[in-house]
């Protein structure tokens, strides 16, 4: 995970004492701040260090921080007289982050437990006993695919919030596939699609990417919406 490496970061300067950068023999010109002065090459990574610490820890979403207790930190592991030892404190760190994810977690879930609930029962949209969830948009009059067949389909995946994650259409061609290699509630709804069909599917993320999410696009728990036209059953 991100924290992770705000922790090396942070362990480094706890246990391995000051750095002992060599001053450059030409000196950067100085770049004034609030109230720091990088004249040379030390100055200069001591502060990037610090600004690479506190992205890392902000990007995990704590904006908030005793940063005397922070600046205290550094100096006494730098000083190698930490009140808390290295390892101690990596422990509460990872611990607290873990605790913020499994939170987050159960909060998204409810979100997406909630959205679904409320979908359900909008007009149109059908639920299978999987928990699936479809609204036909165009029925056609072909062949159903079964799991030995290939199917050649234009689809659009959205999150619940609107964002395209994937689309056929905008990539201004159609895809061709196995019916069995994709995610469990498509496997289904091609399974029930006539050849011709224009379905909108709403698939709970267990039937999708589970509790991991896919790549940056597709976070965890996440509910995906796709429009699917199937166009042809091989």
């Amino acid at each position: 995970m991100k924290y992770s490496i705000a922790v090396a970061v942070a362990a480094i300067i706890f246990m391995g004492g000051t750095v002992n950068a060599q001053k450059d023999k030409t000196k950067t010109k100085p770049v004034k701040g609030k109230k720091v002065v990088l004249a040379n090459a030390q100055d200069s990574l001591s502060y990037c260090i610090g600004v690479a610490v506190m992205k890392n820890v902000t990007d995990q979403g704590i904006s908030t921080l005793n940063m005397d207790a922070v600046t205290q930190g550094f100096k006494d592991g730098s000083a190698n007289t930490p009140v808390i030892d290295a390892n101690t404190a990596n422990k509460y760190v990872n611990d607290y982050f873990m605790k913020q994810y499994q939170l987050k977690a159960e909060k998204d879930k409810a979100a997406q437990t909630t959205w679904l609930e409320e979908n359900k029962k909008k007009e149109g949209v059908k639920v299978t006993s999987s928990g699936l969830q479809y609204k036909i948009i165009t029925q056609g009059t072909g062949v159903v695919p079964q799991d030995n067949n290939k199917v050649k389909v234009h689809y659009a995946g959205t999150l619940i919030d609107g964002t395209t994650f994937d689309s056929s259409y905008d990539r201004g061609e159609p895809i061709e596939f196995p019916v069995t290699g994709v995610i469990k509630g498509w496997v289904e709804a091609l399974k029930m699609m006539p050849q011709g069909s224009k379905w909108e599917l709403y698939i709970p993320y267990d039937l999708a990417y589970g509790d991991k999410g896919a790549g940056a696009q597709i976070p965890p728990y996440a509910t995906l919406i796709f429009t699917v036209e199937l166009l042809e059953v091989k």
